[in-house]
């Protein structure tokens, strides 16, 4: 069986990991992140493809394209969390299963990020670890991604008795 590929995406500010409220987010910047991720994947077996951008069009231009390239996303869609109905339903018209993460807990933090509209499209949701956050959702998303791509067994159906 070929290797699952999961796309990673990191959201709008998360370049500024390390030094942007560390209270927050931790210490380690994407960068170290991104070689955790690469590091995982690899002793899994998957590949991922990991883009960071602060621009909500070339996010839903990434997830419109991924069903044809990739088994998983991985997503931690960052303010557009709370904002983005583009991103949303992208991820929702994908057709693959999606693994969203945070950084900190959105639950305890100020009361407009208590919701997010992306959750609800995704198979789960996995926030206030900080970067075990991401590699919690990486596994989730191999996991996702190999189960999709099992050969699908036939439904024996018992024969009616009468």
């Amino acid at each position: 069986m070929a290797r699952p590929k999961i796309l990673v995406i990191h959201g709008p500010n998360l370049q500024l990991l390390g030094s942007r409220q560390p209270e927050w987010y931790g210490r380690k910047d994407l960068a170290a992140i991104d070689r955790q991720l690469r590091q995982l994947a690899a002793a899994r077996g998957a590949d991922v493809t990991i883009v960071q951008s602060n621009h909500e069009g070339k996010i839903v231009e990434l997830i419109g394209g991924a069903g044809r390239s990739y088994q998983a996303l991985l997503i931690n869609p960052a303010a557009y969390t709370h904002t983005s109905v583009a991103i949303r339903d992208a991820i929702e018209a994908a057709g693959i299963p999606a693994v969203e993460v945070h950084l900190s807990n959105i639950y305890a933090r100020e009361p407009f990020r208590h919701q997010s509209l992306i959750a609800p499209v995704c198979r789960g949701q996995i926030s206030g670890l900080g970067d075990t956050s991401y590699r919690l959702g990486l596994e989730a998303a191999i996991e996702l991604a190999q189960a999709s791509r099992a050969p699908s067994r036939p439904v024996r159906r018992k024969k009616n008795v009468a």
